[in-house]
């Protein structure tokens, strides 16, 4: 079974789908053996790693080697983000064949300008809902497995009202999950699955413009996918720089022992011994 199929049959079933952000395959790998079933392929986070802010500073190839070295390195549905689509609705078309491609579970697409930035930065702007939905359409012909996600930025720029509005254009163009991004209160968090008979996903982190609310209470309120896009990479960045400055101060970080992973676990977490015995298997055959 594919993965998309994999995730499809998820979201058939009763419950949340949690899927916490990575960005490489090491994270994914550390995602998938933390127990989640589904991961999600943060387009900020993969940004970031580059060493640039989520603005589309980083071309659509670079992304597609990202995604795919992800979805080689673990065993379960992996979500993207193909940002508005890289264009017009052929741009989208052919991102979505190759993210396909290469293993890719389900995929959102949003309706900001491009550039676009992340969706909980400040003076966001919005494309016409009408020229996102032909995006919209060509994604959803471009492969008939993988799952597109319809995200509208349009709380920012519009209020409550227009974004669903506008959710509502694009359940009809054929998206298969909605996701309406940002919302800012819990009266707006808890109405909107009611308003919808399709999946909807929620984008929940620490330090966003959006609440937090615990998974539990996502999935009572009617929510089928929680995406926690930033949180795992923010720790990474608080602990490198933490170990860089005994590096600085010291030379070594001996004294940071416990707050590492040993030689051997970080092995362990890319299955060295598992390579080699393979490499072995075919040197004796």
């Amino acid at each position: 079974m594919s993965e998309a199929k994999k995730l499809r049959a998820m979201l058939a079933r009763p419950g949340m789908i949690v899927a916490p952000g990575i960005y490489d395959g090491l994270s994914a790998r550390l995602g998938r053996m933390a127990g989640f079933e589904a991961l999600y392929a943060t387009g900020g986070g993969i940004a970031r790693s580059t060493g640039v802010p989520d603005i589309n500073l980083i071309d659509p190839g670079q992304i597609v080697q990202r995604l795919s070295e992800i979805c080689d390195a673990v065993d379960c549905p992996v979500i993207g983000d193909a940002d508005t689509g890289y264009g017009n609705a052929l741009n989208a078309y052919r991102v979505i064949r190759q993210f396909a491609r290469i293993g890719l579970a389900g995929v959102h697409l949003e309706d900001q300008t491009f550039p676009k930035r992340c969706g909980h930065l400040n003076d966001k702007s919005i494309v016409k809902a009408k020229d996102f939905v032909p995006v919209l359409k060509a994604a959803k012909d471009a492969d008939a497995d993988i799952l597109i996600i319809a995200r509208t930025d349009a709380i920012a720029v519009e209020g409550f009202d227009a974004a669903v509005e506008r959710m509502k254009l694009y359940d009809e163009a054929g998206a298969d999950v909605l996701f309406i991004e940002a919302p800012t209160t819990i009266e707006q968090i808890e109405k909107i699955p009611t308003l919808f008979s399709k999946p909807v996903l929620i984008n929940m982190f620490f330090g966003g413009k959006t609440p937090l609310v615990s998974a539990p209470d996502l999935e009572r309120m009617g929510y089928k996918i929680e995406i926690i896009p930033s949180d795992a990479q923010r720790a990474a960045i608080r602990a490198m720089q933490r170990v860089f400055a005994v590096l600085k101060d010291k030379g070594e970080a001996s004294t940071m022992a416990e707050d590492m992973a040993s030689f051997d676990e970080r092995e362990q977490i890319v299955a060295t011994k598992a390579w080699f015995a393979r490499g072995a298997g075919y040197e004796g055959k």
